[in-house]
């Protein structure tokens, strides 16, 4: 029923703005497949010398995604328009300094623990921890030095159908408070269906937490001069998360019945964002994680379409929530490589993940990884076009 609707939706949306598209327009399904590439080049230089590489993953039907081995950072991915033109899609920066700077997580790999934990305290088996406080009094994906600022081993992998880059890093006992040595990785897989596929895999030698996701800001206009407000989303949950003043959840996990957070049946991002709610004036817009239909198994979390460009975004997850932020903070302060400034509210994002505030909230999914025991996790970014 959820997938019935979203076609028919965009089927109706095709009718009406579409009707004049000429029929010389050549699908981007119809265009003769080339090889799959992946290849490497030196893209900055730390402080201490160290080499950063950007590995370019390139599938037979031209998407491109630019991935760096510092914080596993994707700081270019092209997506196809209906006329089949491959254009980027994703907020980045093209040189490293403002990726090592204070930055909105653009792309970054975020662990190990995604979103916010109140005050930066959590127990575990009895034992109290306290990690830092770099979002207001709370901790926030990871911490001052998370997975999003390291440096990850990176091995390319090319096959028939798929070209993949794996990514690992080795995160130390106490390293940002957290306990345990945990060893990560996260593969990137690109396909000839013009899918990312992200696999997560940990395992640690002490208990601890663990909650990975991906923080890609998606514009499909791939004009970041346009807010993503026209944007049409979908999402397959019929709770969310509502928050307290600095934005941990309350423990409610509140129905999105007659609320603006109702993204069941497809509806502009715009339409409701700027109404009188206090959760929507809490976040400044939406910044909530929403409650997944079904968790545990593979199936879409939520649905993004751009009508005017007919670029359609599906993310595939077994994660329990779906946090959706529509760039609420970005105020023209980050430039772009064009030479003009990312603006509030130019991307959004769609980061599949456990709920925030877990570790204190022994309502939520549990996020606790054992000695005997291996996180397994996977995300499919899918898009087309209508």
């Amino acid at each position: 029923m959820f997938m019935s609707k979203l076609q028919i939706f965009f089927f109706l949306i095709s009718i009406i703005i579409f009707s004049c598209k000429s029929d010389s327009t050549q699908s981007p399904n119809l265009i003769k497949e080339k090889a799959l590439s992946i290849s490497k080049s030196a893209f900055g230089t730390l402080d201490d010398g160290q080499v950063i590489d950007e590995y370019i993953l390139k599938n037979g039907l031209g998407m491109e995604i630019k991935v760096l081995s510092y914080g596993g950072i994707i700081t270019y991915w092209t997506a196809a328009d209906r006329n089949g033109k491959y254009e980027n899609v994703v907020l980045g920066f093209d040189s490293l300094s403002p990726y090592v700077k204070d930055n909105p997580y653009f792309g970054a790999l975020i662990g190990r623990f995604g979103n916010r934990i109140a005050k930066g305290k959590f127990s575990l088996n009895g034992k109290p921890y306290q990690l830092a406080t770099n979002n207001g009094p709370n901790h926030l994906h990871g911490g001052l030095k998370g997975f999003d600022k390291v440096i990850w081993t990176a091995v390319p992998i090319q096959k028939d159908s798929s070209v993949s880059l794996v990514l690992s890093y080795e995160s130390k006992d106490m390293e940002e408070g957290y306990p345990g040595n945990l060893n990560v990785k996260v593969t990137y897989t690109l396909t000839n269906q013009d899918a990312l596929e992200i696999s997560y895999e940990a395992t640690t030698d002490q208990s601890t937490i663990i909650n990975l996701t991906q923080h890609s800001y998606f514009n499909l206009s791939a004009d970041f001069t346009q807010k993503i407000t026209n944007h049409i989303l979908q999402i397959n949950g019929d709770r969310y998360l509502p928050v307290d003043p600095t934005l941990i959840p309350t423990g409610e996990l509140a129905p999105v019945d007659n609320t603006p957070f109702d993204f069941r049946d497809p509806k502009p991002i715009g339409k409701d964002i700027n109404g009188d709610n206090e959760q929507l004036k809490r976040g400044r817009g939406f910044d909530h994680c929403w409650v997944l239909n079904n968790p545990g198994k593979m199936q879409i979390a939520a649905s993004l379409f751009h009508p005017m460009s007919g670029r359609f975004l599906e993310v595939v997850s077994d994660q329990p929530g779906v946090q959706f932020y529509t760039g609420n903070f970005l105020d023209g302060t980050l430039s772009r490589p064009d030479g003009g400034t990312y603006d509030h509210r130019t991307g959004l994002c769609l980061e599949t993940q456990h709920f925030p505030d877990s570790p204190n909230q022994e309502n939520f999914p549990r996020v606790v990884l054992n000695p005997d025991e291996i996180y397994l996790t996977k995300t499919i970014f899918k898009f087309s076009t209508n």
